[in-house]
């Protein structure tokens, strides 16, 4: 019996220019998702503008294809106005889906612009069954899934929900969880979370002496497990790469559609062949990831480059405009290549142009010794590192050629039906388009008919000939006309005429519609203000709940505990008084086999009485849909960072939320302008800038692993995960006043790194009180501010 087909997977490509978009459609792939100047994740990749996006998504549907736009960045408050315009513009563009982290987008798009599907970015950590659940019931489409999911985890979600689910099948990964990493940011204010990585992750640490790429991941490379993941549920394979080249996307496209169209018999002979090509794709070393499992040996490697491209070998010579190494590959000329200086720094990508056998000038040089021509002198020192970044074969289509080609695209045509009649020499014309009844009347000159009088199987070829008018007749209809004729030239004119009065005014009415749209939702909590500063209450964060006599202290309104299994164990009893002023910590990461407990948990906590719970992930909402009488909190991890994810929030059901922990002073205080539900701050923590799945063998928080510039990080483990944290901590200690006359309803101190009761936690609290700085101590981007 022949193996049945497999079900049908969406291979979604992506495209950071228009070269990777032609080059992805050519190549196979059934979708493409794209950014746009602004809001995109890939900040740093050329983007499109609405024009691209209009013509792309004609072309894209023109060739039975999907186009999804990624609005997946947090979104600061005064960039709310450019959001609505945004969506507005993508709405009129017609495109297949928006990708999305912040819930500005998902409450502005629900509201004021429901045609558009909503996809949830892998930004939103949604990694579990009960996360799916909730963006079900929010109206999402589909949910891109943390890449931290093995395929049981993945197939367990599958069996849970009917939401359209996406996994990224090929590409770089990040080392921390997707929309949870502060590395970047902590750094210089280069945010992630808005598209600016800088990608700190991929540069050498040294622990203990020992020189490593302690957080660089390999790439994801799931070729072989295309038909596990079908099973698993997945729906859509997506490929990582919007700053990848044309000639990236074109290789990896073309190998996965290989491998997904080959028939069951020749799928190995076909995985095979794949590989060649993915050889050529210049990425890092492949891994399955987690789809293998949950610890995968082979996800980071310390002894390996972060770099991407193909390594050739290190700098021996370099001067005078000119490099030479000794190469592991062929080099044409035409190739690209990146030189990595041994510091960790910036790296230098050039085209090579020249390349020297001795003193002579050839085309292409063997594996051995090569040198190259490189337009930067004296830039480049022994030691250095040699990648070749793509070859001379590149997809190559110049932005004329591409823009040539998209004016090929179909206009977008409205249907149209038409009804005519003649009444006392006026040509009556009556339109029905969508949402538009247009009628007007020609004067005309008529004579009697012998042959071909007018009729509805006169005119309905003639009006079909529409143009570049933007209607495409459906249905005409002519009864009852006279047995006469008019001119062929009047008609035509006529006609013209028609279709021209006819398309202004559907783009008036189409431009008064946006333009209503576009005032209801910035008339919503977009542009009003709001008033006043109110109660500020402090809050600390202890790391077990018997730290809670905190409270005996006056200046301490509440504390927050970490909802554990090992707290939820230790003996203790808060009395009544302090059981109200208790707030419940939950854990933002929380896969699917450790559910069970938590939910448990939870129920057990509100049997008993405690009635506050600070949430860290959208999951967390399902645990309370059958309480009420609570007060549910939205942690920093939840991101607010303007007036519309708040009011989402709100909405979902919470009585208060916190400011962005990389947000900074400007940001703020537009935002406590504009929001009704109260904000709390954190004020002293040590952040967690990475939080990972990935165990880093061999290192241990006994000593810092330190950066080139001795900065100094501490790894632990907490729960099953690698935390890495910065060995200064976060204070805004100094500033409190400052936020108290914005409006801040709260200040939050997390102490749990420290004890509340240790000499150093005491130093702390008391700074906090009399609101004076802390030396050793940053501020994060609350005075530089967050790009």
């Amino acid at each position: 019996m022949s193996e049945s087909p497999a079900p049908f997977t969406e291979l979604l490509a992506p495209a950071g220019s228009l070269e990777a978009f032609f080059a992805a459609l050519e190549a196979g792939a059934d979708a493409v998702y794209c950014g746009l100047k602004s809001f995109s994740a890939r900040a740093k990749a050329k983007n499109f503008s609405f024009a691209d996006l209009d013509a792309m998504t004609r072309y894209a549907h023109q060739q039975d294809r999907k186009l999804f736009v990624t609005l997946n960045t947090l979104v600061k408050q005064q960039e709310l106005t450019e959001l609505v315009d945004t969506l507005d513009a993508i709405s009129a563009a017609g495109v297949d889906a928006v990708i999305l982290q912040d819930l500005a987008v998902w409450r502005l798009a629900r509201r004021y612009f429901p045609e558009l599907p909503l996809h949830a970015s892998t930004q939103m950590t949604v990694h579990n069954s009960a996360g799916v659940k909730q963006l079900e019931a929010m109206g999402f489409e589909r949910a891109v899934l943390a890449r931290e999911l093995t395929l049981a985890e993945i197939a367990q979600i599958r069996s849970q929900t009917s939401l359209q689910l996406e996994h990224f099948i090929h590409g770089a990964l990040c080392f921390c969880f997707s929309g949870q990493c502060y590395f970047s940011s902590w750094l210089g204010g280069q945010s992630g979370n808005r598209g600016r990585c800088t990608q700190p992750c991929r540069r050498r640490y040294s622990y203990r002496n020992k020189p490593g790429y302690y957080f660089s991941p390999n790439d994801l490379s799931a070729i072989d497990l295309l038909p596990q993941l079908q099973q698993a549920g997945v729906c859509s394979f997506k490929i990582e790469g919007r700053m990848k080249s044309a000639e990236y996307v074109a290789n990896v496209v073309a190998a996965y559609r290989q491998v997904l169209d080959a028939p069951p018999a020749r799928r190995q002979q076909a995985i095979a062949e794949a590989r060649e090509k993915l050889r050529d794709s210049f990425g890092r070393a492949p891994t399955k990831g987690f789809l293998s499992g949950a610890q995968p040996a082979d996800l980071a490697t310390p002894a390996r480059r972060g770099s991407t491209g193909r390594f050739l070998g290190e700098v021996s010579r370099a001067g005078g405009g000119k490099l030479s190494y000794h190469s592991k590959d062929v080099l044409r000329i035409g190739d690209r290549l990146r030189v990595q200086p041994r510091n960790d720094q910036v790296g230098k990508a050039f085209t090579v142009r020249e390349l020297w056998q001795g003193n002579r000038l050839v085309k292409q040089l063997a594996v051995g010794p090569q040198t190259v021509s490189t337009p930067f002198r004296d830039a480049f020192k022994p030691g250095d590192a040699v990648f070749k970044v793509s070859s001379q074969q590149a997809f190559s289509l110049s932005d004329a050629a591409c823009r040539r080609r998209l004016q090929q695209a179909p206009l977008q045509r409205w249907p149209l039906d038409l009804r005519i009649a003649l009444t006392a020499g006026q040509l009556q014309l009556q339109a029905e388009l969508p949402d538009l009844h247009v009628e007007t009347s020609f004067a005309v000159e008529t004579f009697n008919a012998t042959d071909q009088p007018l009729s509805a199987a006169v005119l309905q070829p003639l009006f079909a000939q529409t143009d570049q008018a933007p209607f495409a007749l459906r249905q005409l209809w002519a009864d009852n006309l006279p047995p006469v004729a008019i001119a062929p030239k009047q008609l035509k004119q006529i006609r013209r005429d028609f279709y021209q009065q006819l398309q202004q005014q559907l783009e008036q009415q189409q431009h008064e519609q946006r333009q209503q749209r576009r005032r209801q939702a910035l008339d919503d909590g977009v542009t009003a203000s709001v008033a006043g500063a109110g109660a500020c209450d402090f809050t600390v964060m202890v790391r077990d709940a018997r730290e809670i006599r905190l409270l005996e202290n006056r200046a301490i309104d509440r504390v927050l505990v970490p909802l554990t299994a090992a707290v939820l164990h230790r003996p203790w009893q808060p009395s009544p008084r302090q059981q109200q002023r208790l707030v419940w910590d939950l854990p933002f990461v929380c896969f699917d086999s450790d559910w069970d407990r938590l939910q448990k948990s939870v129920h057990h906590l509100v049997s008993a009485g405690f009635r506050a719970f600070r949430l860290n992930n959208l999951s967390h909402f399902r645990l309370f849909r059958q309480y009420d009488g609570l007060r549910l909190e939205a942690g920093y991890r939840l991101f607010s960072l303007n007036s519309q994810a708040v009011q989402a929030w709100q909405e979902l059901g919470v009585s208060s939320a916190e400011l962005y922990v990389e947000d900074d002073q400007v940001n703020m205080a537009a935002l406590l302008r504009h929001s009704a539900l109260p904000l709390r701050a954190l004020v002293y923590s040590s952040i967690d800038l990475i939080t990972s799945r990935i165990r880093i063998a061999g290192v241990r928080g006994d000593a810092p692993l330190l950066s080139d510039r001795d900065e100094g990080y501490r790894v632990r483990q907490r729960a099953g995960l690698t935390v890495l944290s910065s060995e200064t901590d976060f204070s805004l200690a100094g500033q409190l006043a400052g936020l108290r006359q914005l409006g801040c309803a709260g200040f939050i101190a997390d102490l749990s790194h420290l004890g509340a009761f240790s000499d150093t936690g005491r130093r702390v609290l008391d700074a906090l009180a009399q609101d004076r700085a802390l030396p050793g101590t940053a501020p994060f981007n609350y005075q530089a501010g967050m790009e």
